[in-house]
């Protein structure tokens, strides 16, 4: 049989519907474990799967409409344009740019300051989070884009493009989170009545930083399903600055998850829930994750499976091999069972993005900007055989199995740039206990780009102003050479007083050099070159570094 998660979930929309008042109220059913007396595991119980390879690794959808595919067109041509101009390099503004009112900029003196700064430098523009907990936090369908206009207008004037981000996420538990920015208060207090709209692990912990994908088509805020809610703030964003789409505004990053990237929260750090480099945990014990896994389970011939996830994939802060599931030899993973489960739950993250980028496309089809997906890069124990994080986060990715190229052909469907974090880091500067190989991964998510036809953006995990840093992206930016393969952008993180700092600042000017053109220019000759432009700017960069810190 078949193994289609959405028509799974469909199946059981009925059983949802029914609100209970705690998932821990309900029977509890035997839970799936591989373990047994004495610590050896168990075989899965007999019998075959039988899922289709192709339902389970991609999501069933149709090709792109035609003014998805020509907006997809328009956006490569422009893209092919600047690409013989080099890489160009956005910049990250400051998570509390926009007051939490959203009426107005943070220290606009220093955003004013900061723009004609990085323009002077070469800078291409800025990235920017447009957060859902400011923009609609009055009410439902209730916007406010006062203090990004202020900037965009900002921008405009300084002559630098904008990558704005439709932030659908909480601010604040992630890594580089300094402030905190909830989701909208009337969405909180949804999720406040029924918990089981927010992620939740097999001990119970909610997370309350984006709403559980288990109920994506679920009429679960104030009568409009999430989906719903972020198609029509988009559709917002797009109708209240038309006249800079295309000009100012290129790029609608779309958010799909915690951090604005398509993945489970699984490391979350907040209250210390999890530390690097744990492996995380599972999130899919909501009733409406469980509710779809019970389906799935069901279709597949295997009810025993459908109780939840594995019991025996340790907590967020063990190591693979601290476990039954992620072990090297016969661990949980490569089982029938853990094929399964892995399948499903890679498989509901998949058509989560499907369903909010069919949205954006609905939204952007017909406007000049590109549309991008923030992918994660979850390099820790990349070594490994399991890849025990990534599979936590919901990429199926192990040492025999790609889990990359299915998210790449579902941008490429919808004409969608991937955008792959941790594009500075070298192997050897992470901890080798770790396995980490953050080098490794970003050429695997750069061969599925390439193989999916979709455009690659980069960016920095972690703050870095050092040469190392700027010499491993320049190296990367190079390694996609041709001119219809290269970097479609790279944007650094972040704005900030230690951006501003004179050496940090005559190095940045020098990288953005390095990128703008073909990657043979040395640090040492761009920094030199550089020196001219830290020179000239160097009052206004002091104004900036001055007023940021105030």
């Amino acid at each position: 049989m078949a193994f289609n998660v959405a028509q799974s979930a469909a199946a059981a929309a009925a059983s949802v519907a029914a609100p209970r008042t705690s998932l821990h109220a309900a029977a509890a059913p035997a839970s799936v474990s591989m373990r047994k007396a004495g610590g050896g595991a168990l075989a899965p119980p007999s019998g075959s799967l039988r899922l289709q390879r192709q339902a389970c690794c991609e999501p069933s959808v149709a090709p792109p409409s035609r003014p998805v595919a020509c907006r997809a067109a328009s956006a490569a041509a422009e893209r092919a344009s600047r690409r013989r101009a080099g890489v160009p390099v956005f910049v990250m503004m400051p998570l509390d740019t926009v007051k939490k009112c959203g009426t107005a900029l943070n220290r606009r003196k220093a955003v004013q300051a900061s723009l004609s700064a990085l323009k002077s430098a070469g800078v291409e523009g800025i990235m920017v989070d447009v957060w859902w907990g400011i923009a609609e936090s009055e009410g439902p369908r209730v916007y406010n884009f006062a203090g990004y206009a202020e900037l965009m207008e900002m921008a405009r004037k300084a002559g630098l493009k904008v990558q704005a981000v439709m932030s659908f996420h909480q601010c604040g538990g992630n890594v580089g989170d300094s402030v905190t920015i909830p989701l909208p208060r009337w969405a909180v207090e949804e999720m406040e009545k029924d918990n089981d709209l927010c992620y939740t692990d097999q001990w119970g912990r909610r997370n309350f930083e984006y709403v559980s994908l288990g109920c994506d088509a679920m009429p679960v805020l104030k009568g409009r399903t999430p989906v719903e809610c972020y198609t029509d703030f988009m559709r917002a964003f797009r109708d209240h600055f038309a006249d800079y789409l295309g000009n100012t505004i290129v790029e609608i990053q779309v958010g799909m998850g915690p951090a604005g990237e398509l993945r489970y929260p699984s490391y979350p750090e907040s209250n210390g829930t999890w530390r690097f480099p744990g492996i995380g945990a599972f999130q899919c014990n909501d009733r409406y994750m469980l509710s779809s896994l019970k389906a799935a389970a069901e279709a597949a011939g295997k009810p025993e499976w459908g109780h939840g996830g594995p019991t025996d994939a340790g907590s967020y802060n063990n190591w693979p091999e601290d476990t039954l599931f992620f072990r090297r030899e016969n661990g949980g993973w490569s089982t029938e069972y853990g094929d399964f489960f892995l399948s499903w739950y890679s498989q509901m993250l998949l058509e989560h993005g499907d369903r909010i980028l069919t949205g954006a496309s609905s939204v952007f089809s017909s406007s000049p900007v590109e549309v991008s997906v923030k992918v994660a890069g979850i390099h820790w124990h990349y070594g490994t055989r399991s890849h025990a994080p990534e599979l936590t986060a919901g990429y199926y990715s192990t040492r025999h199995r790609d889990g990359y190229l299915p998210i790449a052909r579902l941008l490429a469907r919808h004409g969608a740039v991937l955008n792959f974090t941790c594009v500075e880091m070298r192997d050897h500067e992470q901890p080798q206990d770790a396995q980490c190989m953050p080098e490794a991964l970003v050429r695997q998510v750069g061969a599925a780009a390439r193989a999916a036809g979709v455009g690659l953006a980069g960016e920095n995990a972690l703050p870095r102003y050092d040469g190392a840093a700027h010499d491993q992206v320049v190296a990367t930016a190079a390694e996609r050479a041709d001119a219809m393969d290269r970097m479609v952008a790279f944007t650094y993180l972040r704005m900030g007083a230690d951006l501003f700092h004179p050496d940090n600042w005559r190095r940045f000017a020098a990288f953005v050099r390095r990128m703008g053109g073909d990657g043979s220019t040395c640090r040492e000759a761009a920094e030199r070159e550089a020196s001219g432009v830290a020179q000239a700017t160097g009052s206004l960069v002091h104004e900036a570094a001055v007023a940021l810190r105030s």
